[in-house]
């Protein structure tokens, strides 16, 4: 989530500078969830369920946290979120930590760094962070993370007439297990609950395309932020109806999609850059990130 005045790098924060107090760094364990759910709520976003997407992510994983949080005595003064997920990448188990929402009061703002030193203290895991604002991405480079492209083409969703393309739209559950298999059934039962993920399956001539989206804002307009396409080609023979059903049962004017998802640009987008991503990891390169199993999937706002 992006980060706000009260954060690490933001822009000026608001109220007098007071002396430096000190605050413990502390796991974010199950028994904490409701004090930070608070925290956030009442210093970052009051919009955003924040006791569902402090609590554990919707696959199977092993957890060590839920993130790090600062403490005086035992008032929660900052926190940073984690989302922990194990992966196969070429055959090879890995382990991801997605950086979530950091947010410290503005008088202890001087122990935020200590949040991120404790979260990178972990041994064993590539780390992630997809909505970092300018400040933290200065700190993060510094503590070795390194960009992720973002190029991307915003396609206008059109009313297209849909005629007898033989192509089919749907975000029935029942419909998107039934025509899915393998890593893309794995990868819609995983998110199927997730807060911020949206499912659309097409299907067409016997294949499938499984789609995930999170609603977004493009330019203050709601457009469909695409988060995985399991069928590039598929997806690029099916974008006029993908886009006329997006538009008309969802009300969203556009979709916004990287080109490290989809491939190519569509004909009749535009190109665009999305917001910076950052990654860490000392074996993958970036085309072995992606954005799932994350707060965009998790965390809606």
């Amino acid at each position: 989530m992006m980060v706000p005045e009260s954060e690490l790098g933001g822009a000026a924060v608001r109220g007098r500078r007071t002396r430096n107090p000190s605050a413990d760094v502390v796991p974010i364990t199950a028994d904490h969830v409701e004090a930070v759910a608070d925290f956030l709520r009442d210093n970052l976003n009051d919009l955003v369920p924040w006791h569902l997407a402090c609590a554990s992510a919707p696959w199977e994983a092993t957890s060590p946290n839920h993130g790090f949080m600062l403490r005086d005595d035992h008032r929660v003064v900052g926190a940073l979120l984690a989302l922990y997920s194990e992966r196969l990448v070429n055959g090879r188990l890995e382990r991801f930590c997605n950086m979530g929402s950091w947010c410290v009061l503005p008088e202890y703002r001087s122990r935020s760094l200590s949040l991120l030193k404790a979260l990178l203290a972990q041994d064993g895991y590539h780390f992630t962070v997809l909505t970092a604002d300018v400040g933290p991405q200065e700190i993060l480079a510094w503590s070795g993370f390194r960009y992720l492209d973002t190029s991307a083409a915003l396609i206008p969703n059109l009313p297209w007439f849909a005629g007898p393309t033989g192509t089919r739209v749907s975000s029935d559950p029942d419909v998107i297990e039934g025509a899915l298999a393998g890593r893309a059934r794995t990868l819609y039962r995983d998110h199927a609950t997730a807060l911020a993920a949206r499912h659309l399956v097409l299907t067409r001539g016997g294949q499938a395309c499984y789609v995930m989206y999170r609603e977004s804002r493009f330019k203050d307009k709601p457009v469909a932020l695409v988060l995985h396409v399991s069928n590039r080609e598929l997806f690029h023979r099916a974008l006029r109806p993908l886009a006329s059903h997006l538009l008309i049962r969802h009300r969203l004017v556009a979709t916004l999609a990287e080109l490290a998802i989809i491939e190519r640009k569509p004909p009749l987008s535009f190109s665009i850059t999305n917001w910076p991503k950052m990654y860490r990891s000392d074996s993958l390169s970036p085309g072995q990130v992606d954005y799932l199993y994350s707060e965009l999937t998790c965390v809606p706002w």
